[in-house]
């Protein structure tokens, strides 16, 4: 890619304005384009963008108009829903990372609407939490296109190898690690809260300790705690995905399913302002899980218990 070409991202929420900030401190035209333009959040995205000098566009066609990278950084669910939106209008030969925590199965149809439009699609899997490693995040790349991506993705600073060349095979690696990873998020805030409930957390972390020697489970569980109030729904849709790559595999998704029910708890407590106000200095923020795992037992009798049920792509 030469230095004066526009890269394009789809998608302006964390993973975005990360990406858009270290691209543009390296002096990459960036261009960019979020749903939630019209929203309540529109002041904080013109904001940040004005700030870092990456161009806000009205529309997806806008935003990746003569860019010869476009990377999709939406939700999981709307992973389909940017391809459809940018297919038809990429630059030829253009390159399209989907980033998105997505399954398989998804990746593949996107992948058929980029190349239907001329565009040379790459499956993207983001391997661990964008913000400690910003642009060098570990990323796994895979399609048919992905050798030829990988050398233009380095000299932009990401992190990047190539996983496979058949599709599907990054996004299983990551769809199958987020069963056990996000599946441990939920299963700490559910067994720490109830234990807190009966008094006798010290005594379940004491004995975990004593199982697991190599983790600080009370560091961990701070952690866990705070990644699923402050990106719960985020997280749920990835497990929907999650579960769905399970359910294809011939299992049914129990474990993810309801990984994904609690994600979406959790990030519901959040959004009724239980932890505090979002994006204030405090929130999500204890050093101590016993203070959110508190809020947690006081609040949560005000929260139905259907408020995740997965939708119905898992079948």
């Amino acid at each position: 890619m030469s230095s004066t070409g526009t890269i394009a991202i789809i998608g302006y929420g964390e993973v975005g304005r990360i990406l858009a900030e270290d691209l543009r401190a390296a002096g990459h035209d960036v261009a960019a384009f979020d749903v939630k333009l019209d929203s309540a959040a529109c002041a904080a995205m013109h904001e940040h963008a004005l700030a870092r000098g990456v161009r806000l566009a009205a529309t997806h066609a806008g935003a990746i108009e003569g860019a010869e990278l476009v990377i999709s950084a939406v939700t999981a669910d709307q992973t389909q829903v940017a391809a459809q939106a940018c297919g038809g209008g990429l630059q030829e030969k253009a390159f399209f990372l989907d980033l998105n925590s997505a399954s398989p199965s998804a990746k593949v149809a996107a992948a058929a609407v980029v190349e239907a439009g001329g565009g040379r699609y790459v499956e993207g899997a983001v391997m661990t939490a964008v913000a400690p490693y910003r642009i060098k995040v570990p990323l796994l790349l895979g399609g048919p296109h992905a050798e030829g991506a990988a050398p233009i993705l380095a000299s932009l600073g990401f992190d990047a190898r190539v996983a496979s060349s058949r599709l599907g095979v990054a996004s299983a690696t990551k769809m199958c690690r987020s069963v056990m990873i996000k599946g441990l998020e939920a299963m700490v805030i559910e067994s720490f809260t109830a234990a807190r409930h009966y008094g006798v957390e010290d005594a379940v972390v004491a004995s975990l300790r004593e199982t697991f020697p190599g983790l600080d489970w009370e560091r961990q569980a701070a952690y866990f705690f705070q990644r699923a109030i402050e990106h719960g729904r985020r997280r749920s849709e990835e497990m929907r995905e999650a579960a769905l790559t399970v359910r294809d595999a011939g299992l049914e998704p129990w474990s993810a399913r309801g990984t994904a029910e609690r994600q979406a708890w959790v990030a519901e407590l959040g959004e009724k302002g239980l932890f505090g106000a979002r994006g204030e200095p405090g929130f999500a923020r204890s050093a101590d899980w016993r203070t959110e795992a508190d809020r947690i037992l006081r609040g949560s009798s005000t929260i139905s218990s259907n408020a995740g049920s997965p939708d119905t792509r898992t079948r």
